[in-house]
């Protein structure tokens, strides 16, 4: 039996005189990965912000494991068990690999008063981490993001959902701008998150992408839910576009 994890339920969000959402309805179970797919404008990226605690929704509620939950910063998300990866990785390319993977949230020597980040244990768990995502190259943990490729960026953002605990992970057009290799890894950390327990929710206008690792779909067109349940395994790349575009709707 499936055990929901997360409830958005008549999630609508108006800017002025224009609805971006209308009446939304969207579950993730444990351990599922859903395709949230749509045109451009077709609300994907408001539904998420509002999950992430970036974007605050003007009707509606939400539900952690069948209990009823206020997001409204990015920090309550992550509280929650949360982790928004967007398509730019939202690292600091300033800092190591180590510092982005702790942002926010490093650990420092005690006593704690002095505020001394713990530098050896970042680095140690920086190492382990990379080898789980699967970057196979020696890289240090000091080593700058700047220095680092877009793939590269992705697996750290991902390892840093992963040591988190997060039980659901965004993934906003993560292989947008990614090399072949680089999207067969970030397709990769995908799956692997899902058998290390974890649920996602994809977003990517490569439908191709899409149907190699989701579960199921799910279609929004303007503002509005249009399917939610579309099975990849028995449905053709061909029927899910056509649901997005509303092309034979009239029909």
């Amino acid at each position: 039996m499936a055990i929901e994890l997360v409830r958005m339920d008549n999630i609508s969000k108006s800017y002025g005189h224009v609805e971006a959402l209308q009446g939304v309805n969207l579950t993730v179970q444990h351990s599922e990965i859903v395709g949230l797919l749509g045109d451009n404008g077709a609300g994907k990226s408001t539904l998420i912000k509002i999950l992430s605690g970036a974007v605050l929704a003007t009707t509606g509620d939400i539900y952690m494991r069948g209990r009823k939950v206020r997001i409204r910063t990015t920090t309550d998300a992550m509280a929650l068990g949360i982790e928004t990866i967007y398509q730019d990785s939202a690292l600091v390319e300033e800092l190591s690999i180590a510092r982005n993977l702790f942002l926010g949230r490093e650990p420092v020597n005690r006593p704690r008063f002095l505020d001394r980040l713990d530098n050896e244990k970042m680095n140690e768990v920086a190492r382990d981490l990379l080898k789980k995502v699967g970057i196979t190259k020696d890289i240090p943990p000091s080593t700058l993001v700047s220095a680092i490729s877009g793939g590269e960026r992705q697996a750290v953002s991902i390892a840093r959902a992963l040591y988190f605990n997060s039980d659901l992970i965004i993934l906003d057009e993560p292989t947008n701008n990614l090399g072949v290799e680089e999207t067969r890894g970030v397709l990769r950390f995908v799956r692997s998150a899902r058998d290390s327990g974890h649920s996602c929710i994809f977003i990517a206008h490569n439908i191709h992408h899409v149907f190699q690792v989701v579960d199921r779909i799910v279609v929004l067109r303007r503002g509005t839910l249009v399917a939610d349940n579309i099975d990849p395994k028995h449905t053709s790349i061909e029927a899910v576009e056509r649901i997005i575009t509303g092309f034979g709707d009239e029909g």
